[in-house]
């Protein structure tokens, strides 16, 4: 068999989930409007911590940095690995799970690419509307200062581009270790519970991770889920220039390769084990 007729299932089940998920437009439309509130929010925090004594001096990035790396993050909310995909959590709960070990196909690769269009489905729509409201509404309506800032150059962007999409395999690869959690716990609701306050920190999410205590520098950039916003963020100021960004997006493939290899052996294991429920 040649390699396309070998791709046709997976390249199939991508494009089914990632045109089943666009489907919730209502959904998009909701977690934009959220997410520009909570924006709004932390960007006061931020303008408020900044206008502080010495502040602006001493810290590591620009305000008008914090400002769109705020927007960003809130536009790539879903990216966060923070859940695993519910269609492997309801697999799990009804017990059809055990069709997956019966199809013909690799079953971490079919999860992998199914969860990989979950997450770009529910990213892309919505990172489109933070930019369209960040990058254009808001300077037309006088509030420039307040909004989505251009990157630092065209390689930067670039750049940028090429990290974004190790970023989505990064997440994907850590969401499949959460899936397999759900599997071999036979719930998501902890593992889920005890994911989010974790990646929300660590990601750069709740902020910046560069405006982190100095100590903390070195660890914060080589964990996996530095790679998931805080890169792709860092490449997009020019704050990782030449052989830096290419040692930034080294780190998230290597980081997706362990991750990968780590998620084929317990998966394995884990069926070998499986549990099956429901019916």
């Amino acid at each position: 068999m040649t390699w396309k007729h070998l791709a046709r299932p997976y390249v199939a089940a991508f494009a089914s989930r990632f045109l089943q998920m666009l489907q919730y437009r209502t959904a998009a439309w909701a977690g934009f409007a959220t997410q520009c509130w909570w924006g709004g929010i932390k960007i006061m925090v931020l303008a408020a911590f900044y206008g502080g004594a010495g502040a602006m001096a001493a810290a590591p990035m620009s305000l008008q940095h914090a400002i769109t790396y705020t927007w960003l993050a809130q536009g790539l909310l879903a990216l966060l690995p923070w859940m695993g995909d519910p269609e492997v959590a309801q697999a799990v709960r009804t017990g059809s799970i055990a069709y997956d070990r019966l199809r013909p196909v690799d079953a971490y690769v079919l999860w992998f690419v199914r969860t990989t269009g979950w997450i770009a489905a529910r990213v892309l729509p919505r990172l489109a509307l933070m930019l369209a409201f960040a990058a254009v509404a808001l300077p037309l309506a006088g509030l420039g200062q307040w909004g989505w800032q251009p990157p630092a150059s065209v390689l930067a962007l670039a750049g940028f581009a090429f990290s974004m999409l190790l970023a989505l395999l990064l997440s994907a690869a850590l969401v499949m270790l959460l899936n397999i959690a759900v599997v071999s716990a036979l719930n998501e609701r902890g593992i889920n519970t005890l994911a989010v306050p974790v990646v929300i920190v660590l990601s750069g999410n709740l902020l910046p991770l560069t405006l982190l205590p100095d100590a903390w520098q070195t660890f914060l950039l080589i964990q996996p889920l530095a790679g998931v916003i805080d890169i792709p963020a860092r490449i997009y100021f020019g704050q990782m220039a030449g052989v830096d960004v290419l040692a930034g997006l080294a780190l998230q493939a290597l980081w997706i390769a362990l991750l990968v290899l780590l998620g084929r052996v317990v998966l394995a294991r884990t069926m070998r084990r499986l549990e099956v429920q429901g019916g």
